[in-house]
């Protein structure tokens, strides 16, 4: 990740010198668009945090996202972009990256990683990487990202949202075979009803590379962009911004409307549940601080913090809820075990959570165990399985929240 890290730019219409070794040759021209349109829609665009930037001189912008958030890079650019934009306005910027989430464990990290900070003017959310990366379920992906909208609504209907849709691989052979991704398609149905910005930054990069403009193996390198990547997402983030800023000035900010849902199912109240509330049936424990004792990574919150753990076949613990789903906030790491769960005494369902990144990281996993229960009061039951997936070192199970909706 350290190719993430570039000294602040002062200016972010204009691509910088880099170091030879990070860019071949281009003809890129960050203003100079392949195919003569732009790649943002403006809906209903972002009047209502300009207006506090600029009369009230203050401004509280989140990025909430995965690893390509949570490394820097365009995020610091946009930054220093709106200190420039707005130089006599005091602003608190909240990261709330982590590497490898979702839109799922987004709606169930919201109200702690953005909300408890105090009221959002602006948020910028991030997810179609990771969805199309861990998310098998395309209702899942439509579920995790109106959760985060409609949740950040009911807070706050003044704040303004931007959908930044950033580029993999199987978003460009997509593209190319004339299919919009999976992921993109869903968030893009949530932004569309909610009035939302987005900005299609997947698209802009396979068709300025189609047009020649660079290379993804010398110059954009990575879903993690080298720096050249991470400066053209700031300048495509500048331009989109610099459209709906060009607005008339509002009188006063207008709360933005709330639709039904677009799916009933979404994860809008979701929120985490507390550990320490779960009655262990048998083999659990409840350690204050667990770390890997295996020496393999984890994400940074995911070590030296309270886990529910259990290593053995059969061990079981259970935990109640008033809503219409829940789930589990684990780690997906080398001995990660198959879970076994039942819902109000029901016959017993598995899921199998060790994952491609298992193997060398403790990878922190959103585990939806239903999310289509009637509204009530529920209790479900959670257990070790006897077997494991064949590349799996063992049959632990390590929770850190209670996921509920």
């Amino acid at each position: 990740m350290k190719r993430n890290s570039l000294p602040i730019l002062t200016t972010l219409l204009l691509l910088p010198l880099l170091p030879l070794p990070l860019l071949a040759q281009t003809r890129y021209d960050p203003n100079v668009l392949p195919k003569g349109r732009e790649y943002f829609d403006l809906r209903d665009g972002l009047a209502n945090c300009r207006l506090k930037f600029e009369r009230e001189k203050s401004g509280r912008i989140a990025f909430l996202g995965g690893s390509i958030t949570a490394g820097g890079g365009w995020r610091v650019h946009l930054m220093k972009y709106f200190q420039e934009k707005f130089p006599q306005t005091k602003f608190e910027f909240i990261g709330a990256g982590i590497g490898s989430m979702g839109s799922v464990p987004h709606a169930f990290r919201l109200e702690r990683d953005v909300l408890s900070k105090a009221p959002v003017d602006l948020l910028f959310v991030e997810a179609a990487v990771n969805d199309t990366s861990n998310t098998a379920d395309p209702d899942h992906m439509l579920r995790g990202m109106e959760g985060v909208v409609r949740h950040m609504r009911m807070a706050n209907s003044l704040t303004d949202i931007v959908h930044l849709h950033f580029v993999m691989p199987p978003h460009m052979t997509d593209f190319n075979n004339g299919k919009t991704p999976v992921s993109i398609a869903q968030h893009e149905k949530v932004a569309d009803a909610y009035g939302n910005v987005t900005l299609n930054l997947a698209r802009e990069v396979t068709e300025r590379i189609n047009a020649g403009e660079f290379t993804w193996e010398k110059d954009f390198m990575d879903l993690h962009p080298s720096p050249f990547g991470n400066q053209l997402y700031a300048n495509s983030i500048a331009r989109m911004l610099n459209a709906a800023f060009a607005k008339p000035l509002t009188d006063s900010a207008k709360p933005h409307p709330l639709p039904a849902p677009v799916d009933p199912k979404s994860y809008f109240r979701g929120r985490f549940g507390n550990i320490a509330e779960a009655r262990i049936i048998k083999g659990f424990t409840l350690e204050q601080s667990w770390k890997p004792a295996d020496k393999k990574e984890t994400r940074p919150g995911f070590g030296n913090v309270p886990a529910l753990v259990g290593t053995e076949p059969g061990a079981e613990f259970e935990f109640s809820f008033d809503g219409t789903g829940a789930g589990l906030f684990i780690t997906a790491g080398p001995d990660a075990g198959r879970i076994e769960f039942s819902l109000d005494g029901a016959s017993y369902r598995s899921i199998d959570p060790f994952t491609e990144w298992s193997a060398g990281l403790h990878l922190p996993w959103a585990v939806i165990l239903d999310d289509a229960l009637q509204a009530g009061h529920h209790t479900a039951k959670v257990r070790i399985a006897a077997s494991h997936n064949p590349k799996a070192t063992g049959t632990a199970l390590r929770v850190f929240h209670l996921l509920l909706n």
